[in-house]
């Protein structure tokens, strides 16, 4: 399990036990800034991160025994890069800026360093994320402030991004659509909507390439209605395709969905108690367990998954650090 510590300017390594969840502090890496966003690549054992507050993007080599990071390369890349994805060859790293408004494609080398910036394309406000579809031609990029989700196809030859035939998904006014997940075995993909404090289905058409807006559900129990100090953060579906996870800001919850298997739609299932401010959580690659990052709270909460129900029971919670931004789990 790494994590990134923005205020303490490191990136932690934990020992996640799969027996019974628990976390063990295996090693720390200081870098020249504010880490924020984490990757890993496909088949290496590498780990790239986001510099927020400096717009370098840096690469590091995970020892494959003890999880523990060494230091490859740094390269600038522009202000506030907010995530990262690398592409299936994983030849390329593909990154997206928040402030800049703008997406970036560099070179991923053999032995794992950061290379040269290949493309570079301007968006518009509050570039979120930048995600792939299950085959890795398609990629998606959501805004929340033109409460668009931005649709490209990857050359994979040249490659590089194009723009779709239909460049961009709009939604209604304060959505917000922020993060992405792609169902890992149907044509189906869902947003965490950051001012909509919602989740949204989409259809996949495999063909073009385009999202379609499918059904919108609220993040927060029917019985509080909207509430103005929420926002959504992060989302993930679960390994077996039948749970949906976003987390609240504000309500500080997870809140819980069931997929339906024959078209794609959502059922709301519940919230979870969560901890203060959770920007970033995981779910390990087993399905067993999701990791929750508070990021007010400076703490990690361990929670283990019904594979049933699909419910969060809190098993631990440990001291992170000051402004744990991200979490990821390998």
């Amino acid at each position: 399990v790494h994590v990134s510590l923005a205020k303490e300017h490191r990136i932690v390594t934990y020992r996640l036990s799969e027996r019974d969840g628990t976390l063990t502090l295996v090693d720390s890496v200081t870098v020249n800034g504010g880490p924020g966003a984490l990757a890993y690549h496909p088949t290496l054992p590498l780990l790239f991160a986001s510099i927020r507050s400096t717009g370098n993007l840096a690469s590091f080599r995970v020892d494959t025994s003890t999880g523990k990071l060494t230091s490859i390369n740094e390269i600038p890349a522009g202000a506030d890069p907010a995530y990262l994805s690398v592409d299936k060859s994983g030849q390329l790293l593909m990154s997206a800026y928040y402030r800049a408004g703008k997406i970036l494609v560099h070179a991923i080398k053999e032995n794992g360093t950061l290379g040269e910036e290949l493309q570079s394309i301007s968006t518009d406000e509050r570039a979120h994320a930048i995600v792939p579809d299950r085959s890795g031609r398609y990629w998606f990029v959501p805004h929340t402030r033109p409460n668009a989700i931005f649709q490209f196809v990857l050359n994979a030859g040249a490659k590089s991004l194009v723009e779709n035939k239909q460049p961009k998904l709009l939604r209604k006014s304060n959505t917000g659509p922020r993060h992405l997940w792609f169902h890992p075995s149907l044509d189906f993909a869902y947003s965490s909507d950051e001012q909509g404090c919602s989740v949204s289905t989409y259809a996949l058409d495999n063909t073009s390439g385009t999202l379609s807006l499918e059904q919108t559900l609220s993040t927060l129990p029917e019985t509080e209605g909207h509430v103005n100090t929420n926002s959504t953060s992060d989302i993930e579906v679960h390994p077996s395709g039948h749970f949906v996870y976003v987390a609240n800001r504000g309500h500080d919850s997870i809140a819980r969905y069931a997929v339906n298997p024959n078209d794609g739609l959502l059922k709301r299932l519940g919230n979870t108690p969560t901890e203060q401010t959770t920007r970033s959580f995981n779910i390990d690659p087993s399905g067993q367990f999701l990791i929750a990052a508070g990021q007010a709270s400076g703490n990690l909460a361990v929670f283990q998954i019904n594979p049933k129900s699909g419910d969060l029971k809190r098993l631990h919670t440990l001291i992170a650090g000051k402004t744990p931004w991200w979490v990821i789990i390998r």
